[in-house]
């Protein structure tokens, strides 16, 4: 259901060529429009707020100045898209954002054809347009490229090769950096900021291009005179605006542009289109513009849940497993003085802000960098510290080879908290945490446990910590924990059994189905192998299952490779002549919905479990 709203542009847009007719009145009126939008739907929804506030008149200027979908507008991670949605004729479906059936929260191109790429992870926006760029090359096609990307992206190393490859090169191509927290240039002051405004319009660019082609035409001196003012000017700039790393790497940079003055940057982004070389465009924004408790505090509105729009507090219930897991790292690190704490760029996602404010000295945010945070943990661990890194189950995909290399094969002791494991509903295909468990089945030596509870959680961290040699993964999912039958009591053992021990149906799984597999065996024979540690698998559970004639496995993660295909070699390997069945996820990607909906999607719920057995 749409917001009801008196709306003059927005409900009226159907594709991004309304936007080039609008005045510079109109423009601010469609802004504001947006703005709106975006906070009501967001409120219900839940989603990346901050983030899209901050580039509402930087799209719109993209938009007035490209034409989508010739032009690529290729956007960094996705968690900016949603004016971009709203001015590529998405209004109407809008209030679906994240939803199950709806829109994305991210680009999609299967969405939209103004959505390029799929992108939820960072950094990859540059590389994407360079081949872009590259191909149109190819294929003489003389239409733009646009990357936009903001300042937090350049704490990982992939934005740097992509610039580095791309700035070697004579191709047009524009990336546009989008400074909102993070400083990357130094003040320059009034007088070099009037220059760069000058320098980002398009009479500017003519009247060089001229000048220089005026000169290049005189006999003898006019070479040598062009090739002098050049080497002045340069080295006015640099005394001005300092050292610039982009125009070092073969980009002509331009700004910064204030990025809520649409028509500094549309004159910028006119500019850039002329200049025939990849061009950096940095403009400069406000991350939760235009609300004032995003503004005041942007982090927390990055990503947030459903909340009351006039008090900013998020709707909450209750804890999770990540609060549940700083808390245990905080007082973990009251009594070891080498616990550190590393993240990138997650420190509220992780639970870790209480660490990092108690202890400044031993928690380390590496930026938006999974691969160094691993690799640098390593370092810490070669001191004597004990560091955990704690990244989502979708970021960490990105750091295999360091876990690999640089943590197993080195026999370092780390351990991965791995958060958001399992499927993690309305972030949809780019964010499922259902590959961790099979990529790290793969590396020699790494201990996987997998608790169900918070409880169990501290009891595995502790067992992580102080007792398993070299890499352990501890991962948990996404939110609360389950609601266990009252007669169950864990353990804390690498496995536990609930109901009748003689039972000829087994039921084996692990993590939160544990307990949709506990309900699903009320009133039946049957008894839950509940694993703890998923690797290595306990040969105790093992020979639970073997006396069974029926096992079930039920996994809450991809088939291939997965506990289920490993639990069954092991039970083949020890002579099982019974029945075997392995319901997890199939070779697909899970697009968004609920959790709960995406368990039943799949037959990982209470019922579904139910009716498996029966069948």
């Amino acid at each position: 259901m749409k917001p009801m709203m008196n709306l003059k542009y927005l409900d009226k847009i159907t594709s991004p060529a309304f936007v080039k007719k609008l005045d510079e009145e109109q423009t601010q009126a469609l802004c504001a429009e947006i703005r709106e939008v975006l906070i009501d739907t967001v409120s219900h929804t839940g989603g990346h707020l901050a983030s899209n506030l901050g580039v509402v008149e930087l799209t719109v200027a993209l938009h007035k100045v490209f034409d989508s979908p010739k032009d690529k507008l290729i956007f960094d991670v996705g968690h900016q898209v949603y004016t971009h949605k709203l001015l590529t004729g998405r209004y109407e479906r809008f209030s679906t954002l994240r939803q199950e059936g709806g829109i994305s929260g991210f680009s999609r191109p299967n969405e939209s054809e103004h959505d390029i790429f799929y992108s939820g992870h960072s950094g990859t926006s540059v590389s994407s347009a360079y081949g872009v760029v590259r191909g149109n090359q190819l294929n003489e096609d003389k239409s733009y490229t646009v990357a936009v990307i903001g300042d937090g992206s350049f704490t990982g190393g992939l934005v740097y090769e992509a610039l580095n490859n791309a700035g070697r090169s004579d191709c047009r191509m524009i990336v546009v950096l989008n400074e909102n927290e993070m400083s990357i240039s130094r003040n320059v002051g009034a007088f070099a900021r009037y220059l760069a405004v000058i320098r980002s319009k398009p009479e500017y660019v003519r009247f060089k291009a001229r000048t220089e082609c005026l000169l290049n035409h005189i006999p003898l001196i006019g070479k040598p005179v062009a090739r002098l003012l050049m080497r002045t000017k340069s080295r006015i700039k640099n005394n001005l605006y300092g050292s610039n790393l982009f125009e070092d790497m073969g980009f002509r940079y331009m700004g910064p542009v204030d990025g809520h003055n649409i028509k500094q940057l549309t004159d910028a982004l006119e500019t850039a289109k002329l200049v025939k070389k990849p061009v950096l465009l940095h403009v400069h924004t406000t991350k939760g513009k235009g609300y004032t408790h995003a503004e005041h505090d942007p982090s927390l509105f990055h990503g947030i849940s459903k909340f009351d729009i006039d008090s900013g507090e998020p709707v909450t219930c209750g804890t999770n497993f990540s609060e549940e897991f700083g808390r245990f790292m905080c007082e973990a690190a009251l009594h070891d003085r080498t616990l550190c704490a590393v993240t990138a760029a997650m420190s509220i996602g992780t639970g870790l802000k209480g660490f990092e404010e108690r202890f400044p000295r031993r928690f380390f945010d590496v930026g938006i960098a999974e691969e160094h945070a691993v690799t640098f943990s390593g370092g810490l661990a070669r001191t004597g510290m004990k560091p955990v890194v704690a990244l989502y189950s979708t970021f960490l995909q990105r750091a295999y080879d360091e876990i690999l290399h640089d943590g197993a094969l080195q026999k370092q002791k780390l351990v991965l908290a791995v958060d958001r494991a399992g499927l993690v509903g309305e972030d949809g295909e780019t964010h499922q945490g259902i590959y961790d468990v099979a990529f790290l089945n793969s590396i020699p030596d790494v201990r996987i446990y997998s608790p169900a509870g918070y409880a169990e959680l501290r009891h595995d961290m502790q067992q992580a910590l102080y007792d398993d040699p070299g890499v352990v993964a501890v991962r948990y999912p996404r939110g609360q924990e389950p609601a266990f039958p009252e007669d169950y009591t864990p353990t804390f053992c690498a496995y536990d059994v609930y109901g009748s021990r003689d039972a000829d149906v087994a039921v084996v799984t692990y993590g939160r189905v544990s307990a949709e597999a506990m309900h699903a065996i009320q009133g039946l024979d049957a008894k839950v192998i509940k694993l703890g540690r998923i690797k290595p698998i306990d040969p105790g559970a093992v020979r639970e299952a073997l006396s069974c004639k029926k096992v079930f496995f039920f996994e809450e993660g991809v088939r291939s490779a997965g506990v289920g295909e490993g639990f069954a070699l092991l039970l083949l390997e020890n002579g099982f002549g019974g029945q075997y069945s392995l319901t997890a996820i199939p070779d697909c990607f899970v697009p968004q919905a609920s959790v709960q909906a995406q368990l039943k999607k799949f037959g990982l719920d209470a019922q579904s479990i139910r009716q498996k057995i029966l069948a």
